[in-house]
């Protein structure tokens, strides 16, 4: 035997017990899946080798160890989003579909090394036990925390537990000289997909969507109800960021702003019949003008949004190319409590476009892409973008849109560069605005807790002068001042510390409105949206040779 052939039999193996374990599992629950085409009349010689090496094997083989680590390696082989969920990580999935977990309720930054709470959810477990915002977790059921080192997952996994049970914390707070002790008993915390909706002006909202679970649909109409009843006749979607979620929750969102009959997408597999979802006509939102942003990192669910408002002429999107995941996964439980997320079929938009990236060069190709879209200057150049031809469809309304790899927005709005100078790379790679913005906040928490509006901090921080104080705060940690770093970068970090503060008492409500003042992709939406820019509009200039419509 070469040494060739030595390497390859224990790996062949592997993934034979692997493949084996794997259909056997799918075979047992096909009554569930649908996968009954699985079924084998012959004698399965997978689980034959299994049992041979489990009975036969001249050293003990923890074959279990071996199934889950040669999983992984085999689904590889398929497509980037086809994966395995081990049995350890399915509670953490299945919270964050859901929309919620069992926990202490709070918000925290793990800074210096040291567990800092940020928020304190109103009405949760620690709220009601008197934790507050500033306090610092030193220790959890009697388990020293701070200063040894534990990184935020292993902190998320003290805190989290099962519904009722009871944890112990010790607390440092400010002005206190000894520790304090609480009983918390943990209840159902959210998870909130909708970070935040406000009035950008009296007639435009804005509502920032993160992700999509299965709760995703009703704070959409909760946010945009509270907008419609505050005079909104436009609303801004943001769903930069945003890597997709749960299917339903983004179909049924469709379905409150398309006409009746109008199609949402449709999806189709080897193993799966073409399916069309079309809108209901049941929407409450159709008088609403839909503008939606969206980035390279938008992906999966917001394409689809995005997709079917640009495919049915029904909103205008704005931002650079999106993702381009237009692959559709069935989670199918097997029997240990792992999962298997299937790679089932294809989703096309309205106009029948597939806009999945191509990944037959791999996965680590395939996710490098985004960094070779940076490489090609796409997020700087418009035209630095080349779609094939022959994936050319059109809109309800004429317009001409491409497949294959993301959804093109109708106004392309490059990466802002302005003001990242040297010494603006020198405080963010140190983290210096966030630490400084914490600290203001903790040590002035009293006097700010008195402010309830972005434009009350923003005007309060303005007058007194926090970038200044700032300054000599980076000098402290080792970033010395920088005048010409300042006049060309002071715009930027004078934005971001009022908006990190105010987060930091307020939250969302109070960074958003902020931070929009150096957000060049929504000021750009605002612009387009108070011209009252109709995609009938567009459909009419891609006839023409107008120049009306900005660029």
């Amino acid at each position: 035997m070469n040494k060739k052939t030595v390497i390859l039999v224990p790996l062949l193996i592997a993934i034979s017990i692997a493949i084996g374990i794997l259909i056997g599992n799918m075979m047992k629950t096909n009554s569930s899946t649908g996968f009954s085409g699985l079924a084998m009349s012959q004698p399965n010689k997978i689980s034959t080798i299994l049992d041979l090496v489990d009975h036969g094997y001249v050293d003990s083989v923890n074959t279990g160890e071996i199934v889950e680590e040669t999983i992984p390696e085999i689904l590889k082989k398929l497509d980037p989003h086809t994966s395995y969920i081990p049995a350890r990580d399915m509670q953490e999935v299945n919270e964050e579909m859901r929309g919620n977990f069992s926990g202490i309720g709070i918000q925290f930054s793990l800074m210096e090394d040291t567990v800092r709470v940020i928020e304190v959810i109103s009405g949760g477990p620690s709220s009601q036990v008197g934790i507050q915002p500033g306090d610092r977790i030193v220790t959890v059921n009697d388990s020293l925390i701070a200063g040894v080192g534990k990184e935020s997952n292993d902190i998320l996994h003290l805190l989290r537990g099962e519904k009722n049970s009871k944890v112990r914390i010790g607390v440092q707070r400010k002005g206190e000289d000894n520790e304090l002790e609480f009983e918390i008993t943990r209840g159902d915390i959210p998870l909130y997909s909708v970070d935040v909706t406000y009035m950008i002006d009296p007639e435009t909202g804005f509502i920032k969507i993160s992700r999509f679970a299965n709760t995703t649909y009703q704070e959409f109409v909760d946010g945009m109800t509270v907008l419609k009843e505050e005079g909104a006749k436009r609303v801004i979607v943001d769903l930069r960021g945003n890597p997709g979620g749960a299917l339903m929750g983004v179909l049924q969102m469709l379905d409150e702003v398309l006409e009746k009959g109008e199609a949402m997408l449709y999806t189709e597999g080897k193993n799966q019949p073409r399916k069309t979802y079309n809108a209901s006509g049941k929407g409450s939102f159709g008088d609403v003008e839909m503008y939606v942003m969206i980035d390279e990192f938008s992906a999966s669910a917001s394409e689809i949004f995005a997709g079917a408002l640009q495919d049915n002429d029904r909103g205008i999107v704005i931002g650079r190319r999106s993702f381009g995941k237009g692959l559709v996964q069935e989670q199918i439980l097997l029997n240990d409590g792992s999962a298997l997320r299937l790679t089932v079929a294809r989703f096309y938009t309205p106009s029948g476009r597939c806009i999945q990236s191509p990944y037959e060069d791999g996965n680590e190709e395939y996710y490098n892409h985004i960094y070779e879209r940076f490489h090609n200057m796409e997020q700087l150049v418009a035209d630095s973008i080349h779609f094939d031809d022959s994936l050319k469809y059109t809109t309800k309304g004429g317009r001409i849109v491409y497949g294959g790899g993301g959804i093109m927005p109708d106004f392309f709005v490059p990466v802002d560069t302005t003001g990242n100078s040297e010494y603006y790379g020198k405080l963010f790679r140190r983290g210096l605005i966030y630490s400084y913005a914490y600290a203001y906040a903790d040590q002035h928490r009293s006097e700010l807790a008195e402010l309830t509006a972005a434009d009350e901090f923003d005007a309060y921080l303005e007058k007194h002068h926090v970038i200044d104080d700032f300054v000599k705060y980076a000098a402290e940690k080792g970033v010395k001042k920088d005048a010409d770093g300042l006049k060309e970068s002071g715009k930027i970090i004078n934005t971001q510390l009022k908006a990190y503060i105010a987060r930091n008492i307020i939250g969302e409500t109070g960074f958003y409105p902020i931070i929009q003042k150096i957000d060049k992709t929504l000021l750009q939406a605002i612009e387009i949206s108070r011209q009252d820019l109709l995609v009938q509009n567009l459909i009419e200039a891609a006839d023409s040779t107008s120049t009306d419509i900005p660029k």
